[in-house]
Parts: structure tokens; C-alpha cells; sequence
């Protein structure tokens, strides 16, 4: 355990008024700090009371003064976030209360806390590994319910248990190469030779499946590019309220009016979405309205999911069909029958049921979209996104890992090659190196600077 001999202070709410606004210590002198600077309701002092038992009394300023009646808890490490000895206020949301608060606790000992310190304290005294210190920011960062329940499994331990099979797995193999070279004598056996090879093949077919996981990392962060296009007046700007739930296009019966392509998120069948609104693809002179058809083609173009809109109210035209057989050879496509609380007019049914696209009817004005729901979680399936938090979330695990599988493969064709143990071992060794990366058993300190500078101030 790596302990700070320096005690540590900061907000650990967002700035700004609010409702509750918490002050945070970490360090050595933790509860001295707070014993200085809160006087517990009654004759009982903090430390009478147990460890994170609330406390009710009042916060005083540098001058001893009350500014706030508060909550205070402490905890002892190393049974406790950071693993040191911990202390919090819960305050009222006042920033001026906040701000004396904190002068307060740097007056009795405390100095700012840093980016991200507490986590890395938390992480430098073992309380967590650098993959679930990682979960921490993508539990802050979450934009979508997915994204925060995979984050939570990765805080837990899941991606650390998934690396910890694959590693142990490797440790084996490396022992018995060990073996080998401290007792030359011993060959190995063809029969033992078999074993070691599927045992390295497991584990590079273990680190493919998590490799693989990273484009659902990256749709659960960023969210799958969503283009909505269809012609003018197809309910394209209507369905995009409907499914964010409030007015963020502007509608109206012109055609036209959408001449740039709108953005916004929204989390629909379970998949979170960055929905892109488009112009109305169509020919036109109109020089401002040509530039947003251009953007709508180059918004299919990097789509990762396409809407195509046909008004179900009118016929159905040669142009909707031609748009609907672009969107499907460009990203998996959904047609989307629109204004479906309207009397529909006959379309050629077959022609559209002929290319076997998903095809759905919508009502942007009752806010029926249950079937497009479906059918956006059909185009995701849950199931292939793996358990929750055993997924490879940023670019710095994959790179990792990707190293770890390269190596394992090395060790493979290695020993199918015949050569001798000491070649395989440091394959094996590399492979091991790599993977505890990930979780932080073997980084450098300049990638741990790096990862909890991305972290807000208190956390």
C-alpha cells in the first residue's frame, strides 16, 4: 500500500447553487482536519461517534465561526475510498458556504486537492485497479442508461475478472515452461505439447473477443450516427422531436425548411443514439438548399444506422424507393412509415417488401414508436455487447490488449515451430506484461498522470 503522508481538500459537487454541495478530505490527518472545523450538535465530539455515522452539527470558518449546520461522516483507512483516512461535509449548495469551507480546511492543515487525486489515491493504495479507476471517469462521463450500467460492471471488477482468467491462464503456461528449463532433462512430450497449444489458442481466442468489443465500447460512449433522411415533408424534423421528447427542430408544412443537418441525443429500444435530422433529399437550385442535401448524403455516407422516411399519407414515389436501395448499401437501414394517425394512400407493397428491409409505421404526432423501438434494438443486438463492464473501453485497454494477443500468437507459432522454451517465455512474458496494463499492474507513471487528468477536481 502506498500511503500520502498529505492531506488532500475539495468540492466534490459541481460548481454553482444547488440543493447539497459536499467537501472532501483524504489523508493522514483527515478527521484532525475536520474536528477543527465542525462542532457535532451536543457534548459528544466526532470521534465519539462510528466511523461513517452521520453527524449533525455546525461547519465553521477559518475564524471559528458557524457558517452552515451540516452532516459530517469520517471513515478510517484503509477501509475507505482512497484507502487513507477520509472526512466529509454535507453542506448546504451555497458556493459561498462551500467557498469558507473549504478556506477552512486548508487553513487547518488541508492543501487543494488535485485532477482526479482522490481516485488515484484510491488507486496507488489498492482499493482499485487502473481498469475500474478508468469506470470511475466513464461513470461521470455516461450519456446514456447502457453506458452508466456498463461502467458500474467495470467499477465492480467484471473487465479486471476477464483480464485476471486470461492472465492466470498465461501464468500457467509460463510455469511449465519454467519447469522445463530448470529440468533440461525433461522433454516435453508430444501429448503435453497439444495441451500448451490449445491452452495459448484459448487464450488468443479470449483476447479476440475482447478486442471485439470495442466498437460497442465506442457505441456506448458516443452513441450510433443516426441519419434520418427521406424527401421534403416526410416528417423527418417531427420524428426527431418525438424521439428526443421535445421541440429541437423547427417544423413546418414549406418544404424545405430543414437546410443543415440537426444533431441531438437520445436513447431509443435501449441503444443510445446520435440522431442526425437532414435535408430533404431532392434536386434543387436553391444554392443554400443544395449544400444541405450534400451534408444529408455525407450524413448516410458515415451513418451507422439510416432512417429512410416515406410519408405513408402520400403515394409513395420512384425517388423514395431509389433513396431507401442507396441507404441499405451504405449501413443498415429501417424504412420508416411516417404520419401513421393519418389515412394512408395505396404504395406498391410488394416492390418495398421485394428488398427485405425492416419497415415500420410511426406516428410523430401520438408519439407512437414502439416499432421503431424494436427494430433499433434489433439492429443491436444486447446480447452481443457481453456482460456488463467486460468490455474493452478506451484506446489505451485495446492497444494493450492488442499487444497481449500479438504475443500470445508469437508464442503459438513458436512452439509449433519446435524452438526451445526460452523463445516461448518471452512471448508469454510480453503477453502478461501488457495485459497488466490494463489493470495497472505494470504501467508507467507518466499513462497514470495522463488517465486521471481526465477527472474533475474532488473526485
Amino acid at each position: 500500500m502506498t500511503t500520502q503522508t498529505d492531506t488532500i481538500a475539495a468540492m466534490s459537487t459541481p460548481p454553482g447553487a444547488g440543493a447539497i454541495g459536499i467537501l472532501r478530505l483524504s489523508g493522514q490527518s483527515a478527521v484532525s482536519i475536520a474536528e477543527t472545523c465542525f462542532k457535532p450538535l451536543g457534548h459528544s465530539g466526532l470521534r465519539d461517534h462510528k466511523p461513517r455515522e452521520l453527524v449533525y452539527g455546525d461547519l465553521l470558518d477559518s475564524g471559528g465561526q458557524p457558517i452552515d449546520r451540516v452532516l459530517c461522516t469520517y471513515s478510517l483507512g484503509p477501509s475507505s475510498y482512497t484507502g487513507e483516512d477520509t472526512a466529509e461535509f454535507h453542506c448546504h449548495g451555497s458556493p459561498m458556504v462551500l467557498t469558507l469551507g473549504l478556506e477552512a480546511l486548508f487553513a487547518a492543515g488541508a492543501r487543494q486537492a488535485g485532477a482526479g487525486e482522490f481516485t488515484r489515491r484510491a488507486f496507488l493504495n489498492g482499493r482499485l485497479d487502473l481498469a475500474q479507476a478508468e469506470a470511475v471517469g466513464d461513470l461521470l462521463e455516461a450519456q446514456s442508461r447502457e453506458g452508466a450500467r456498463h461502467a458500474a460492471g467495470q467499477l465492480a471488477g467484471a473487465l479486471s475478472r476477464r483480464i485476471g482468467d486470461i492472465y492466470s491462464a498465461l501464468v500457467d503456461v509460463m510455469a511449465h515452461f519454467h519447469a522445463v528449463l530448470d529440468y533440461p532433462d525433461e522433454d516435453i512430450d508430444p501429448f503435453r505439447l497439444e495441451q500448451l497449444d490449445a491452452a495459448l489458442s484459448v487464450q488468443e481466442g479470449e483476447l479476440n473477443a475482447l478486442l471485439a468489443s470495442c466498437g460497442r465500447a465506442k457505441l456506448l460512449k458516443d452513441g450510433a450516427a443516426c441519419a434520418i433522411v427521406g424527401r421534403p415533408n416526410a416528417g423527418k424534423s417531427s420524428l426527431l422531436n418525438a424521439m428526443v421528447g421535445y421541440d429541437r427542430a423547427i417544423v413546418t408544412d414549406i418544404p424545405g425548411t430543414t437546410r443543415d443537418t440537426v444533431e441531438e441525443r437520445c436513447e431509443l429500444g435501449g441503444v443510445p443514439l446520435r440522431l442526425i435530422d437532414t435535408a430533404g433529399l431532392r434536386d434543387t437550385t436553391d444554392p443554400v438548399e443544395k449544400l444541405g442535401v450534400e451534408r444529408s448524403r455525407r450524413a448516410m455516407e458515415e451513418a451507422e444506422l439510416i432512417l429512410v422516411l416515406i410519408d405513408s399519407s402520400r403515394p409513395a414515389e420512384d425517388e423514395d424507393f431509389s433513396l431507401l436501395q442507396e441507404a441499405m448499401a451504405l449501413a443498415p437501414t429501417i424504412l420508416v412509415w411516417t404520419k401513421g394517425d393519418l389515412p394512408s394512400q395505396p404504395c406498391p407493397m410488394k416492390r418495398y417488401e421485394e428488398i427485405r428491409c425492416p419497415a415500420v409505421t410511426v406516428s410523430a404526432r401520438t408519439r407512437y414508436l414502439d416499432e421503431l423501438c424494436n427494430e433499433i434494438s434489433c439492429a443491436f443486438p444486447q446480447d452481443l455487447w457481453g456482460g456488463y463492464g467486460e468490455i474493452l473501453t478506451n484506446a489505451r485497454q485495446e492497444e494493450a490488449a492488442s499487444r497481449a494477443r500479438e504475443a500470445v500468437r508469437r508464442a503459438r507459432e513458436a512452439l509449433q515451430a519446435g524452438m526451445t522454451p526460452d523463445a516461448l517465455l518471452t512471448d508469454v512474458e510480453e503477453a502478461l506484461a501488457a495485459l497488466g496494463e490494463v489493470t495497472g499492474q505494470s504501467v508507467r507513471e507518466d499513462v497514470t498522470d495522463r488517465i486521471f487528468q481526465r477527472f474533475c477536481v474532488g473526485k
